[in-house]
């Protein structure tokens, strides 16, 4: 799969990629405006020989549409931070000898795949889950009339015309979900960046910070695509912390990689509250497959470990102990998510 970021990725080698994402944005308001439809015009026919030529104005152009067209650039939408308002080209006016006049070049907006826009005149929605898929928002408005059009057996010499009618205009809400094959949920500081890091090279920056990270991640791995979504907390479907930001880039996601870290107490209580968070935001999102990794193996004794994924165990949850530093269970976790991901 082909990731284009611009200055926004670094090539480690043929099947893994580095997201870096300076200013990643996610959601945005713009207002947009489709071009207005060109007036006709009033002109008389002059020829030579023929003292009464007759109505030749001709009708004008038809204002440009505004469009979005998905590609795949995840970054896509830092270029509408600073720029919040856009134009479509207006209509031109109708010329001489019925020449029509000049239509306005449509507005494309670029959006990075999986981006849903919402009119917020009409509450009208555009998913755009495919690359390349381009629809038309906001329609330009039609070309006035000219004179020409309006000759006959009763009116020779007509003097009316019509002006281009109004374009439509609204307040665009862009936001991102992203499109993913498999993403690494759980609470902060539950390693998973450092895991994505072990399985795709993707070189995220790691630390034992009490925060969750703010931007998605993303690496290749074996011709898919990872993410390190944010994590959240407790009460973000109610829109605590992250809330929304967090649990709406998982909704298209394939295969949810849930990390609890071992060095929580009750990793059965962890992994409810993710669960829980899930469910009061979409329960659909209970119904996708799921994996369970006890992540940092490696800080607690392997009794310890024992207990607590017996403790999962008990309550029907299959977890597998990872540590980033034994490779057999990395190469263990890489096995799973491939399987998850239907490779054989």
């Amino acid at each position: 799969m082909e990731l284009q970021s611009f200055d926004f990725i670094r090539i480690i080698r043929p099947d893994s990629y580095i997201i870096r994402i300076m200013a990643f944005v996610d959601e945005i308001t713009i207002s947009a405006s489709a071009g207005r439809g060109g007036d006709g015009v009033v002109r008389w026919l002059h020829e030579k020989f023929r003292e009464f030529g007759g109505p030749s104005g001709g009708d004008g152009g038809r204002g440009g549409n505004v469009r979005v067209k998905a590609v795949r650039d995840i970054a896509a939408l830092a270029r509408y931070k600073f720029e919040k308002k856009f134009h479509a080209e207006n209509g031109g006016a109708g010329g001489n000898k019925e020449m029509h006049g000049k239509n306005g070049d449509d507005l494309v907006l670029v959006v990075p795949v999986g981006s849903v826009v919402t009119n917020r005149e009409t509450g009208e929605s555009f998913d755009l889950a495919t690359d390349g898929q381009d629809v038309i928002i906001l329609k330009g408005g039609h070309g006035g009339k000219g004179n020409a059009h309006f000759k006959g057996s009763t009116n020779q010499y007509p003097t009316e015309f019509t002006k281009g009618t109004i374009e439509e205009t609204a307040e665009l809400y862009i936001e991102l979900k992203l499109i993913v094959d498999a993403g690494f949920i759980g609470l902060p500081n539950a390693g998973k960046s450092s895991l994505l890091n072990a399985l795709t090279n993707a070189g995220v920056k790691v630390g034992d910070y009490p925060f969750t990270t703010l931007d998605p991640n993303l690496g290749a791995f074996k011709g898919f695509i990872l993410a390190d979504i944010p994590g959240l907390i407790e009460g973000a479907s109610a829109g605590k912390g992250l809330g929304h930001k967090f649990l709406r880039h998982i909704a298209r996601t394939k295969v949810l990689i849930h990390c609890v870290s071992s060095e929580h107490e009750d990793p059965l209580a962890v992994y409810q509250t993710v669960r829980t968070e899930l469910v009061a935001h979409d329960p659909a999102l209970l119904e996708k497959p799921e994996l369970v990794f006890l992540t940092k193996a490696d800080v607690v004794s392997e009794n310890e470990l024992e207990k607590k994924l017996a403790v999962l165990k008990k309550k029907k949850i299959t977890a597998t102990a990872v540590s980033i530093l034994d490779d057999a269970s990395v190469k263990q976790a890489a096995g799973a998510i491939a399987r998850a991901l239907g490779m054989k």
